[in-house]
């Protein structure tokens, strides 16, 4: 623990020393506001998602789109026109070649025989730091489901909160679009 312990906030362990009473008090503090974020920020990363899938299910119910049963999913390419799924897996391909289960938060089939599944991810966030961090994993989702795919994937991110030129930029370079949660009316320039 010592290792991983802060030393700017607890500098009486590099100093091997006690804690004066003042410093012991702003480290708990401290301490218990990052425990607090790390139990908090799940909680509240999930019911972000909820909200954002929630708000998609009403758009897509809206212009005639049905939810898809569970019963019914077999492969996103056999679901019907004008439907959709929420956490919804499909398979992609790793670097060596191997078959990977890529969870999805939606997919959308539009209407038409030529139409090709929508896959929705759906991103929050509370600031502009932890965007960054993760930036990488769609450009990697994205290039694992046209390893399995080709190039008619269609992959789009559903955005809430905190996102900076750094990381939209970052996304496009990859091939992946966005639309907002508070312009839903925005899939429209997706076919949908």
């Amino acid at each position: 623990m010592t290792k991983m312990a802060d030393p700017e906030l607890l500098p009486w362990i590099r100093e091997k020393r006690q804690p004066r009473a003042d410093e012991l008090a702003g480290a708990l503090l401290v301490l218990g506001d990052r425990v607090c974020r790390a139990v908090a920020d799940p909680i509240i990363r999930n019911a972000q998602e909820a909200r954002q899938l929630a708000v998609l299910e009403e758009h897509l119910v809206a212009r005639g789109y049905a939810k898809l049963p569970e019963a019914q999913r077999s492969s996103v390419l056999a679901m019907p026109a004008k439907t959709f799924a929420f956490r919804f897996n499909v398979p992609g391909k790793n670097e060596e070649g191997a078959s990977v289960n890529m969870p999805m938060d939606a997919v959308v089939m539009p209407a038409g025989k030529a139409a090709v599944p929508l896959l929705i991810e759906a991103k929050s966030a509370g600031d502009f730091t932890n965007v960054n961090k993760r930036r990488k994993e769609e450009a990697t989702k994205i290039q694992q489901l046209k390893a399995a795919h080709g190039d008619r994937v269609r992959f789009i991110l559903f955005l809430c909160g905190y996102f900076d030129s750094a990381y939209l930029g970052y996304e496009a370079a990859a091939g992946i679009d966005w639309f907002w949660e508070h312009r839903p009316d925005d899939l429209a320039k997706f076919g949908i």
